[in-house]
């Protein structure tokens, strides 16, 4: 098969750190020199094909060092992994981190999503376009969606290429910093916030999942080891795998990534299935404008996500555990290698772990800026080395996900409460909360409130309570409007902060809990602001797979323009309402995933529930 190779050749430096990552180039057809051998037998490329999970990895290695991907570094990757240069090109230009284009080594990504507008982000980007010119890779610094930052809005991001290379998270940002990250590089920085002061609740008696956050060193394995570590792993040891999973189901644990499918269900699916190997993904990849709970935890107690991994391989029968994490996190992905190795080395990982026979290894892949792969079979995509595309169901993934073989796609938060189920058992865990929604809930609280942060309490705990805890509004502001779920949540009133924050309590409330996300808005915001932002986030992140999607965001966002800008005509207004609820709806009926199917829920919420669009003003 000819893979149409240009006469592109890569950087020196391209070449090296590809290789670096995949060892040596074993011929002339696979990156290597050619000799009289190669022209004279047939490969047939399967060994190479098989290596295409590789890719992504592959394209990180030269972005990271170079700080774009030249066609000379396509050529090698799809040398390399007997995939053709478009095939590495289309994988390439699908994640926004990624450059095909060229770009200085550093460059700054300035967050503009809703909680960074809410606080400021705004003001920033006005003062760096008189500084440094208008937004661009060519100027160092560009505009970002949500980074995850959302207790320090309003955040950026600063990332020097280089052998090593070096990523710094700035929040909240000055255009001072932003200069100075430009001029003498992200190293010249103070040091980052440390992973307490997400949260704000840290230290604090009663906490369960955020027990250990501020309180333990998170890089030391003895330090976890000493807080109850591992005694959720030693728990599950003495139980048949079974057992195990009857546990989780006696919790009624429900997934904490939006969803809400019950974890022990997905988990005796995937056992009963008779293909092997067997997978678990750890979905850390919370790209939802608003979402950081999982940051908190991925930094501040890493050891409490492999010790959940491992304890839900041995339940369903896995031997491999991949963290797919966001490209974004550059602390968590240190503490999660950092984990992985000390793990390793104490026998927590790896062959025979504990002595018990039972084999389990975790390998991290790093996602590069692309929210559909939160979703679950877009996931399976990415790791495999393709677009990040979301695949039709059936198969379900306990059917055949990542490699077509059976597998479990749990969030971090999620994992993280079973070995506090193997701990206490599930039927005492399912004493926690309500009987519809078991366990601690942890909120990514941000906006205009005194105390952004991420929140631990048990379900039940009302919106209201949540928002007490963050301090409320500032003094001398008035709150207009929470935004319940994040990007694909929904809109509530200042007057409904009695809603119950479970499952339950949302669903008979017409909202959703989402992710986790409680977004306040107070007097100060333009709403009608922040729904062209999210109409944008959701055009800009459809894969474009689907026509439903892929149309309609784009169509949604339209109909925002015209009405933030004709708002005073009163027949063209209610043609671009109407506009709105069709394309909605056949959004939400007919996209592939939960993308398109939520794209319309803020926009719905905040017309018909916050009457936002009532009084457009000419802009």
């Amino acid at each position: 098969m000819d893979l149409k190779f240009s006469d592109a050749e890569p950087f020196a430096e391209e070449r090296e750190a590809v290789d670096r990552l995949l060892g040596p180039a074993e011929g002339g057809w696979h990156g290597g020199e050619r000799d009289e051998r190669d022209l004279r037998r047939a490969h047939t490329g399967h060994a190479a094909r098989s290596r295409r999970h590789l890719v992504m990895e592959a394209l990180h290695a030269v972005n990271d060092r170079v700080g774009w991907i030249s066609p000379g570094a396509l050529n090698h990757i799809g040398k390399r992994l007997s995939m053709s240069a478009a095939d590495v090109y289309s994988v390439a230009t699908f994640y926004a981190l990624f450059s095909t284009n060229p770009r200085p080594k550093r460059i700054v990504h300035v967050c503009t999503d809703i909680a960074c507008m809410a606080r400021g982000s705004k003001e920033v980007c006005a003062d760096l376009e008189k500084r440094l010119g208008p937004a661009g890779a060519m100027n160092g610094w560009k505009h970002s969606p949500c980074l995850g930052v959302c207790e320090r809005a309003p955040a950026a991001m600063a990332v020097e290429a280089g052998d090593p290379p070096h990523e710094h998270l700035i929040g909240p940002t000055t255009v001072e910093e932003i200069a100075l990250a430009l001029n003498d590089g992200p190293e010249a920085l103070a040091a980052e916030a440390p992973p307490i002061m997400a949260v704000p609740q840290a230290g604090q008696e009663g906490l369960m999942l955020l027990k250990r956050v501020g309180k333990v060193d998170p890089e030391s394995i003895d330090d976890y080891l000493a807080t109850d570590g591992y005694a959720g792993l030693r728990r599950a040891f003495e139980m048949e795998p079974g057992k195990v999973i009857s546990e989780v189901k006696d919790s009624r644990l429900m997934g904490r990534g939006g969803a809400a499918f019950p974890a022990g269900i997905k988990w005796e699916s995937t056992a009963k299935q008779a293909a092997t190997p067997r997978y678990l993904v750890c979905n850390a990849d919370e790209s939802e404008p608003g979402t950081f709970k999982d940051r908190a935890i991925l930094e501040g107690d890493p050891f409490a996500l492999i010790e959940s991994m491992t304890i839900a391989g041995y339940a369903f029968g896995a031997s491999r555990g991949y963290i797919y994490l966001r490209g974004e996190y550059p602390r968590a992905h240190r503490m999660l290698h950092n984990a992985i190795e000390k793990a390793r080395e104490r026998g927590f990982l790896g062959e025979n772990i504990l002595g018990k026979g039972f084999n389990y290894e975790i390998e991290i892949r790093r996602g590069a800026g692309a929210y559909i792969c939160g979703e679950e079979t877009a996931i399976f995509n990415s790791i495999e080395g393709y677009r990040g595309e979301p695949r039709s169901k059936p198969p379900f993934p306990f059917e055949a996900g990542l490699f077509s073989k059976p597998t479990v796609v749990n969030n971090v938060e999620t994992l993280c409460n079973v070995p506090l189920i193997m701990q206490i058992g599930g039927a005492e865990y399912a004493k926690i909360g309500t009987e519809g929604s078991t366990g601690p809930k942890l909120f990514c609280v941000s906006g205009n409130l005194v105390r952004p942060g991420v929140y631990e309490v048990p379900f039940g705990a009302t919106l209201g309570d949540v928002l007490k805890l963050a301090g409320g509004v500032p003094q001398g502001r008035k709150l207009q409007a929470v935004l319940l779920g994040g990007a694909a949540g929904v809109f509530v009133r200042a007057d409904e902060l009695d809603i119950p924050l479970t499952f339950e309590g949302v669903r008979a409330a017409k909202a959703t809990l989402g992710s986790g996300v409680i977004m306040a808005f107070d007097d100060t915001v333009d709403l009608s602001g922040i729904l062209l932002r999210i109409a944008s986030f959701f055009r800009d992140e459809s894969c474009g797979q689907c026509v439903p999607c892929r149309v309609g965001t784009v169509r949604q966002e339209e109909a925002l323009l015209r009405l933030m800008h004709n708002g005073r005509d009163a027949g063209a207004k209610g043609r671009d309402i109407h506009i709105l609820r069709d394309v909605g709806q056949v959004m939400k009926d007919a996209s592939i995933c939960g993308l398109g199917q939520a794209a319309w829920n803020a926009v719905e919420s905040a017309i018909d529930r916050l009457g936002v669009l009532e009084e457009s003003k000419s802009r």
